[in-house]
């Protein structure tokens, strides 16, 4: 079920989704929209190999260039990521889909689906790709579109993974699983 804002009203005034700073006029029909915050991380273009499960987080800092401030420019064809101005905490029964609100997808600017998980808290950082020219980006706009779904039945497993309470724009985490070569 896909909540209203009326639904979404309730879940914040009740403190059951937390949205700070909140205000009505992110408030929109069926879910809610995100401002871009005061920090921005551009992908260096590199030739040196990036192996994620050997990797420290001192090497991948290698490969961003981190900016702060009230404004960015996102170049032709450049990846980056911004982070939201919003810090959420999501209930047990609730997820949210975040898309690129259309105003920016019709600047060509392209943004891959994200979820929000179920017991996530933090600010959300976002991969962005820039389109056929430079578009300028300032902190508080509405960039980022929010659908909120409930979920049959709160989770049995919450959210606690490497991203769990990230504030501003938080780089890629180094992998530190086990890589199985089972064959199937």
């Amino acid at each position: 079920m896909i909540l209203s804002d009326f639904d979404l009203r309730n879940y914040v005034t009740s403190g059951r989704l937390v949205i700070r700073p909140f205000s009505k006029e992110i408030l929109r029909e069926n879910g809610v929209d995100l401002r871009i915050g005061y920090e921005m991380a551009r992908l260096r273009r590199l030739d040196a190999v990036l192996d994620l499960s050997e990797a420290t987080e001192d090497d991948l800092r290698r490969y961003y260039t981190i900016e702060h401030g009230k404004e960015f420019v996102i170049t032709p064809g450049e990846h980056v990521l911004v982070c939201t101005l919003e810090y959420l905490e999501m209930p047990s029964d609730l997820m949210g889909f975040v898309e690129l609100r259309s105003t920016f997808a019709r600047l060509g600017l392209v943004m891959p689906p994200t979820i929000i998980d179920a017991s996530f808290k933090g600010q959300l950082t976002l991969e962005v790709r820039g389109g056929p020219f430079p578009v300028k980006l300032k902190a508080g706009m509405r960039f980022a579109h929010v659908i909120f779904a409930k979920l049959m039945n709160p989770v049995e497993k919450p959210y606690r993974g490497r991203y769990y309470d990230q504030r501003g724009v938080t780089l890629p985490k180094p992998l530190r699983e086990k890589i199985s070569t089972h064959q199937f």
